[in-house]
């Protein structure tokens, strides 16, 4: 299913979405948009999953919107809803591409969170704003990944993903100002009891009665763990970062960012900081750079 040929025509450097993917500006990495005078019918329809089990169809501009609210707080600058606006434009339209259907799951789980009461006229005129624009590396969509907040600095795929492909070539580990975060998201906590985290390691194949020690055996450069190794009764068992904290869970297990853990009592206790894989788009760096005054243009 190929859309962009009518979708997006007129191409632009986007500064917030570029600086924190860590492209280049002489790399090939664009953002475009349509031209003024593209026809409506050219804007595809969207099948949304809803969480209550119904399927509702929308146009594109809308299903972006939808989703610029899931994803972000109110009261955020202009330009950051539009830095998400885009990421979630070319999210839509390149897993349309990838799997040729148009349905699109509203759970953030499974792809973006669809949040339409949400929505507010700050959102709609970001939306409007950057109507048509999306990311593309050598006229293809990009992996338009996004998330909470990189602590600090983003990771790449493999690290953040374990992403099996090859790296893409936009996405580079860059310094994210992550600051103004909340501060249960720029340093956090987590506990788990043993029995917790061997319940979560079944889903992973690990079947151990007993976990005696987690090591980090592997980080990359922004301190994300890239191999733990799981000390159990059974043996010993190594995990990717990404797949350990997806079998604890996404939203307990914050991040990959992890500073230490320390056996204490029947569990483990974690610290690091930020907020979801660290890939592509820090949503508060975003926010942080549009709060400085810099936009999708320059």
């Amino acid at each position: 299913m190929r859309l962009k040929k009518n979708y997006s025509l007129f191409i632009l450097i986007v500064f917030i979405i570029v600086g924190l993917l860590g492209c280049s500006q002489k790399q090939e990495s664009k953002m475009k948009g349509a031209q003024e005078g593209d026809k409506l019918e050219d804007e595809p329809t969207i099948r949304v999953e809803l969480e209550n089990g119904q399927t509702k169809e929308m146009k594109l501009e809308e299903y972006v919107a939808g989703v610029v609210a899931g994803e972000m707080k109110k009261d955020w600058p202009e330009n950051a809803y539009g830095a998400q606006a885009i990421k979630a434009r070319t999210f839509a339209l390149r897993k349309i591409e990838d799997t040729a259907d148009n349905t699109i799951s509203a759970q953030h789980e499974e792809a973006q969170a669809y949040k339409p009461e949400n929505i507010t006229d700050e959102i709609r005129s970001a939306v409007e704003m950057t109507k048509g624009q999306v990311v593309t590396y050598n006229g293809e969509y990009i992996k338009a990944w996004f998330h909470s907040s990189a602590g600090g600095e983003t990771t790449s795929a493999k690290v953040g993903l374990n992403y099996k492909k090859a790296e893409p070539k936009y996405i580079k580990s860059v310094q994210s100002p992550d600051d103004e975060a909340p501060a249960d998201i720029q340093n956090w906590e987590l506990s788990i009891s043993t029995a917790e985290l061997k319940n979560a390691l079944q889903s992973k194949g690990v079947t151990a009665e007993q976990i005696q020690e987690l090591k980090i055996k592997d980080r990359d450069q922004t301190g994300r763990i890239k191999k733990l190794e799981i000390n159990h009764d059974q043996g010993t068992t190594e995990m990717h970062g990404a797949d350990f904290r997806m079998a604890v869970g996404p939203d307990k297990l914050k991040s990959t960012k992890v500073e230490t853990i320390t056996k204490k009592g029947d569990g483990f206790v974690f610290k690091g900081q930020g907020y979801g894989h660290g890939v592509g788009l820090s949503q508060w760096g975003a926010y942080k750079l549009a709060k400085k005054g810099k936009n999708l243009k320059k």
